[in-house]
């Protein structure tokens, strides 16, 4: 075991995980929420965490070493628990429980069953996206999120937040408050903290640190997704309030990664596909969390994941993208 640019190596793929290494896979978890095979990026994503919410940094590091403890358990293949990828949407999945539901002894408990879960929704995605070549994503975390936040309507003790949707019709929106610069730079910075959940601007900061140690291009591709979410939004009459949170900006910083950077290689074309799916997203994200309000349920990283399969989809249609290639 030797120490690399990017965390740990393991000569031996079949090894079993010793403390440090499961450590690692770990941290490398966090990193992979925004698609990053790195450990030095995940930790800095949890000490954003920390800066912000301890009891949450808490919660996802409880969930992410569940959910990866749990492939272990389950045998999946070491490389795949290494690389993190079975980390990361247990990691999602404990914050969000306790942004949505009141921390008791309960809640507690079902962030470990939640983060579990995860480990199966992710093998299950996993298996059943191959006949597409579609990689799962965050969807393992949006629906088991999902079934906690539904469940509450027929289970007392989960006690759903103030943050949690009322369930509800939507309603037309009207154009609130004054989008200033103060409203543009703190939401360009809580953009990319609103991944994890957190409105922080000094967070986003730390995210972006943690990314551009790990690729300078998939930190200027946070910014730009941040960025350029919040713009679109703003331009078609979002409140001044959900601009100001980053709420128009994670979906936009995940897809802005996913598509300028991991899934295909960077180029001219790439980067012109890539702002099509950002100019799509916050409108996506508006619909999404439209559609899912009668349930009384977020839309969480759910636009991210629909404007991410639908591009990759579509892309072995692009000539001129099949020309410049996959990363």
């Amino acid at each position: 075991m030797q120490l690399t640019s990017t965390g740990l190596k393991f000569p031996d793929p079949g090894a079993p995980l010793s403390t440090v290494g499961f450590a690692d896979a770990v941290l490398r978890g966090f990193g992979q929420v925004m698609l990053q095979n790195n450990s030095y990026t995940g930790l800095l994503f949890l000490l954003g965490i920390a800066y912000n919410l301890p009891v949450l940094a808490l919660a996802a590091l409880l969930g992410t070493a569940t959910s990866t403890a749990a492939a272990l358990l389950l045998g999946v293949d070491r490389t795949l628990v290494r690389d993190g990828l079975f980390g990361f949407n247990g990691a999602l999945a404990a914050i969000a429980l306790l942004v949505f539901l009141q921390p008791t002894p309960l809640a507690w408990a079902c962030v470990l069953i939640a983060a579990a879960r995860s480990t199966i929704a992710m093998a299950a995605l996993s298996e059943f996206s191959k006949v597409w070549s579609m990689p799962a994503l965050t969807a393992p975390f949006v629906l088991v999120s999902w079934c906690f936040f539904l469940a509450t309507a027929r289970l007392g003790r989960l006690i759903p937040t103030g943050v949690l949707p009322a369930a509800n019709l939507p309603k037309a929106a009207a154009v609130e408050g004054i989008v200033n610069a103060s409203t543009v730079i703190d939401g360009l910075f809580n953009g990319v903290a609103q991944v994890f959940f957190q409105e922080s601007a000094v967070t986003g900061v730390l995210f972006l640190l943690g990314l551009f140690l790990s690729s300078r291009l998939a930190g200027v591709a946070a910014l730009t997704g941040s960025f350029t979410g919040l713009l679109i939004a703003w331009g078609m009459g979002a409140s001044e309030t959900s601009i100001h949170a980053g709420l128009f900006g994670f979906n936009s910083v995940l897809v802005a990664i996913a598509l300028g950077c991991v899934f295909f290689a960077p180029g001219r074309v790439t980067t012109a596909y890539t702002f099509l799916a950002l100019i799509a997203t916050p409108v996506v994200t508006s619909a999404i969390s439209a559609a899912a309000q009668p349930f009384g349920l977020p839309g969480l990283t759910l636009p991210f994941v629909v404007v991410t399969w639908l591009f990759l989809w579509a892309a072995p249609a692009f000539s001129q993208l099949r020309k410049e290639g996959t990363s």
